[in-house]
This record gives structure tokens, sequence and C-alpha cells, in this order.
């Protein structure tokens, strides 16, 4: 079962790879849910495809049955798990959807408001290919009659859920976020992928970088002369604007000393999240000591993008939207911890 249901997301991939099929499939679906939600732009709702496309490639999907193959689901022990999403990016639950399959349980979704139209489509064409999923798939718009529990949201829900689902095996992912270690060698290449990982969905999601740690006296020009050039796709968006012109007033008024790379503020700070429009950054002397800082604060962040070989865990320049069937969000293993639902 377990090579069938991999099987299905090869041919999937294989579909998603086809640009021509890709805009014939979700073209109506992607307009309409940039009209319900500007921050899903038809760009990003194609990115995201593109992204997932990559991850179903098939050497990666053989690799990933390669490392679980000892994963053998029984359909006697199938559980329903329940996904919540509230995310606004594109597609941003696929990679449960994905799990929860391939594990061989049934997958229940309550969509998000914001994020609701392409994932019914991808599962319209999975059951295409592979029609047992027919039986295995739902959407709906209240949770019942689940066994186990997924959900991403903010700190403050994700204790309300930890109470109120307590009796449910339950993934509850709190909000992270993610940061880019520089050291002063990367090539002007690696510096573009930078700028893909900061402005690629407005720099929502927790896998864009939204703080720079940096040695003392850096030169920023040689970085936000690419990132403006770069970031160009979202610079006539109006809400993204609406917020950039108000951090500016907010900073000016203030007093607060910034840098402008046209379509992000760069700006000191200790934090690392940083509101849309903006980007944190923070010096360093030893890049040991933030090291251990990172390592401290594993709970707080999805990825940490640096070339130094100080850092541990380190994603390269440009990966971080467009992360593997092994990038797990929060570090837990979901397709282990679905196999031992029981």
């Amino acid at each position: 079962m377990f090579q069938t249901n991999i099987q299905a997301f090869k041919d999937l991939g294989r579909l998603l790879a086809d640009s021509q099929w890709v805009n014939l499939t979700f073209g109506e679906a992607i307009e309409r849910q940039y009209r319900e939600n500007s921050w899903c732009t038809p760009e990003f709702c194609r990115y995201a495809l593109a992204a997932i496309a990559q991850m179903l490639a098939p050497d990666a999907l053989e690799s990933y049955y390669e490392r679980y193959r000892d994963i053998v689901p029984n359909k006697d022990s199938r559980r329903t798990v329940s996904v919540i999403s509230t995310d606004n990016i594109p597609l941003a639950t696929f990679h449960d959807f994905f799990c929860i399959l391939v594990s061989g349980n049934d997958y229940q979704g309550k969509l998000s408001s914001q994020d609701k139209h392409l994932l019914p489509i991808l599962a319209q064409e999975l059951v295409r290919i592979e029609p047992s999923f027919a039986k295995r798939i739902f959407f709906v718009d209240r949770l019942s009659d689940f066994d186990a529990l997924i959900s991403t949201d903010s700190n403050n829900s994700a204790r309300y859920f930890n109470h109120y689902f307590s009796k449910y095996p339950h993934i509850l992912r709190k909000k992270r976020s993610s940061v880019a270690v520089i050291n002063e060698t990367e090539s002007d290449d690696e510096l573009r992928g930078l700028s893909n990982d900061i402005y690629i969905y407005f720099g929502l999601g927790y896998r864009s970088v939204s703080k720079l740690f940096v040695p003392r006296n850096y030169n920023f020009m040689p970085f936000l002369q690419i990132l403006t050039r770069e970031s160009q796709p979202i610079a006539q968006h109006h809400q993204f604007n609406n917020n950039l012109e108000y951090q500016k007033a907010i900073h000016l008024m203030n007093q607060i000393p910034y840098m402008d790379a046209g379509t992000f503020l760069i700006v000191e700070n200790q934090n690392y999240v940083s509101p849309v429009g903006m980007i944190y950054y923070e010096y360093y002397d030893n890049v040991e000591t933030i090291n251990r800082r990172l390592e401290a604060d594993t709970d707080q962040l999805q990825c940490i993008v640096s070339r130094d070989p100080h850092i541990s865990h380190a994603a390269s320049f440009g990966s971080t939207c467009f992360p593997t069937l092994t990038d797990y969000p929060d570090g837990i293993d979901t397709l282990r911890w679905l196999s031992e639902l029981g």
C-alpha cells in the first residue's frame, strides 16, 4: 500500500511539472483565490505548485520510499486525521495532506478561508490517478469523527487547542520564523537566493526569512541593491505597499533609523519576527555565539539560512520556499508519528 500511495503522488508530481497542464487545471481556481485573498497572487500560487512539483520529483519520492519502506500501513488500523489550516499562503498544508495519505490514513481537512481552492483540485487529480483515495479524502466546514489532529496556529491558539483537543493524539504547531546568518563571503547568486527567501509570499510564511544576523560593520549596499531588484514582483501590490508606507511613517515619526530597499525596510531589532514590509537585522561579533543562541531558540525557528560552517543545520540560500519531503515543519517526523497512531 505504501508503494502504491507513493506512486500516485509521483504521477501527480509529473503532472504538476507541466506548466501548460497547471494553467489549464488551476487557472480559474488561482484567479478565484486571488480575488478572495489578495495575498495569494497568481504568481505565488503558481510558485507554490512548482514547489510541490519539485517536492514530488521521482528521485525525491524514491529516496523517501527507501527511507520509510519499513512502514507498512494496515488498512484495518486506518485512522482519520484532521488538519486545521489557518494560513494565508497558497497550499500551506500540502505536506500534511501528503503524509496522511501515504501513511495509509484518511485525511479530513478544514481549510483556511484564505486558502481553500487549490488543495481540493490537487485532491481531485490525485483521485483520478488512484481512485482508492476517493474514500480517504474529506474537506469539511466542521470537524467530526476524527482520531488525531494536526494544526498550525498562533501560540495563544495552540494553548487553547492543546486543552480542547488534549484527548486526541495531536501535533499543534506554534508560530515560527526563519533567519539568515551572513558572513560577507556570499556570492551575488546567494544574495539573490536570500532575496527570494525574504520576499516570496510577501514574507508571510514561517519559512520566509524575517531576520538577518550580519558581522559588525557589514556593508549592506550590495544586498540592498539585489533585494530591490529581485523583489520587484511585489513592488506594485496595493496591500503590501499600504503596510510598507505605514511602517515608514511610524519609523519617521519616532525617529527610528532604517534602510530602504524599496520594497522592504531594514531595521535593527533583536526580535525574530518582523512586521510585513520589514526585515530585522542584528550585528554579531562571534558566529559561534550566534549558533549557540539559535540552538537555544530552536522552538522559535523554522529555517536558518547560512553558508557559514559554524551554523548548525543550515539551509542553503534560496531554498526555504522549496521545502523537501523531509523538511518537517516543526522537527517532528510527521510520517513516523502518523504510522504509530495504532
